[in-house]
């Protein structure tokens, strides 16, 4: 008997084979343009999505979990809907995204990455899900992810391993490592990821793709048992920085249920990136000071920031004092866990990953005057920050401290003769941007000497998401790389 997923599958023929490789090559922008404009229509998007998902995903395990059928559905309704009716803003006219496995939607499996929710279908959609929904996107599917999200490589004990599509014997990294895979590999146009640590940007890196984490607020999160916390966004992912401008313009609502929601920008994000200023000055710290990071990755990030000052930006080696960072966050994150997770850590704690069951244990051991001492660090931080840009207008750094690693690699555990004793410490150059809360993006900034994608980070004033997009977007232009997004996954990227 075929599984549900397959049997939904092979009843797609509506869209010719040339039709669907032409219509997954296209960016989210002109796809929108094409649905606005009536030249195609919602269902055969979302055919030629699940066409391309059945063709490439089983060499990547991606999207783990379809919801074809309730995505035709959507689509249908989308289609009867009359066209006089005022669209939102927004409006994604019926075009199919993947939702990463941590964020509900509504009647369709959502496994948190853990067999302690393996069978989990829930009644109702995140609040991201619904604004999306209500600005015309259709979920196709959900996004593998690691157990709660915790960690950087994509792996957990309900679907395995996620792999990448430059090189399949390789990490996505994480925790938003599902999303990324699935974009590059062109099964949908646009993917949801959330971010603490750097589960944006980190594998937007890995797998040369742009994620953007927003600022705290910016993008409705919830419902959730800590509801004023600013360490823990959703954020875009797309291939292109103007396709992560349209889809952040999708997704940034005040939602009336999120105390820390925003309402959306007077002028839309996509609009800010098309008509934005050129920078005039940029500071560029290869590790910000604070941890070790590969050569091949300083050359190459090197190189991206030097692409700017070709341009006649003053960029300039300079960064804030991050000296307090790692500790700050370490003890932010472990208290987070804790106050989110205690319940199901005594619950469950036989069936949750090691590296988690430390990060709980060591949250519930954090006292009073720690706790109190990591948020004046972070005040202080954030004092410094803003001190810098008052005279930098973007600084640069690299998003992840290497390549992607082999793929049964947990989590890097050294560097340059550097060992770390944890499964965080290696995100440190994202990480210790979380506590700024400042908007930061990853972009693709080369390859090294193996064909693996190396992101750079952007990341700007608070609130200042249309500028590190715009940067991101300049960036596009003036650095080019040797093959165009969708890629077909590659056993081995040094055979193509």
């Amino acid at each position: 008997m075929l599984l549900p997923k397959q049997r939904t599958l092979l009843r797609f023929e509506i869209v010719s084979h040339c039709d669907m490789n032409e219509l997954i090559g296209l960016s989210a922008t002109e796809v929108v343009r094409l649905l606005k404009g009536g030249e195609v229509t919602p269902s055969e998007l979302v055919e030629a999505a699940a066409s391309r998902i059945e063709a490439v995903d089983i060499r990547i395990n991606a999207l783990p979990t379809l919801c074809i059928d309730r995505a035709l559905d959507c689509a249908a309704r989308i289609m009867r809907q009359d066209k006089k009716l005022e669209r939102p803003r927004a409006w994604l006219g019926g075009l199919p995204i993947a939702v990463k496995d941590l964020n509900p939607v509504a009647g369709v499996r959502c496994t948190y990455g853990s067999p302690i929710f393996a069978e989990f279908v829930p009644e109702s959609s995140d609040y991201l899900v619904q604004v999306l929904e209500r600005n015309g996107a259709i979920v196709i599917g959900k996004s593998n992810t690691p157990e709660f999200g915790a960690g950087a490589s994509t792996f957990n004990e309900v679907f395995g391993q996620t792999r990448n599509p430059w090189n399949t014997t390789r990490s996505v990294a994480g925790s938003s490592g599902g999303a990324a895979a699935a974009l590059a590999a062109g099964e949908v146009w646009l993917a949801t990821g959330s971010d603490l640590g750097g589960s944006l940007r980190t594998p937007a890196s890995f797998n040369a793709v742009v994620g953007l984490r927003p600022s705290p607020g910016r993008v409705p999160i919830g419902p959730s048992l800590e509801p004023f916390d600013t360490l823990a966004v959703n954020g875009p992912m797309a291939r292109t920085a103007l396709d992560t401008a349209l889809f952040l313009d999708a997704m940034s609502e005040r939602h009336p249920r999120d105390p820390l929601s925003l309402e959306a920008p007077a002028t839309p994000f996509v609009e800010q990136v098309k008509n934005a200023r050129i920078p005039k000055c940029i500071g560029f710290s290869p590790d910000l000071g604070i941890i070790p990071v590969d050569p091949e990755v300083v050359r190459t990030c090197e190189q991206a920031a030097g692409a700017f000052a070709n341009m006649g930006i003053a960029v300039e080696d300079a960064c804030p004092d991050f000296s307090e960072a790692i500790d700050c966050f370490q003890t932010l994150r472990a208290a987070l866990l804790a106050a989110k997770m205690a319940d199901t850590f005594r619950a469950h704690r036989n069936l949750l990953k090691p590296e988690l069951t430390w990060n709980i244990e060591k949250g519930l051991a954090i006292h009073g005057e720690e706790l109190s001492q990591a948020r004046h660090s972070r005040a202080m931080l954030y004092r410094r920050v803003v001190e810098f840009f008052d005279t930098f207008d973007l600084l640069l750094c690299p998003a992840a401290i290497v390549p992607p690693f082999e793929v049964d690699r947990r989590y890097v555990d050294e560097v340059n003769g550097v060992k770390f004793d944890n499964y965080v410490h290696w995100l440190a150059p994202t990480f210790a941007i979380t506590l700024t809360s400042c908007p930061a993006v990853s972009v693709p900034a080369g390859f090294n000497d193996d064909g693996l994608p190396i992101g750079l980070q952007m990341v700007g004033p608070p609130r200042c998401e249309g500028a590190v997009l715009a940067a991101a977007h300049l960036l596009e232009q003036i650095v080019q790389f040797p093959r165009p997004l969708p890629i077909d996954p590659l056993a081995d990227r040094r055979s193509a």
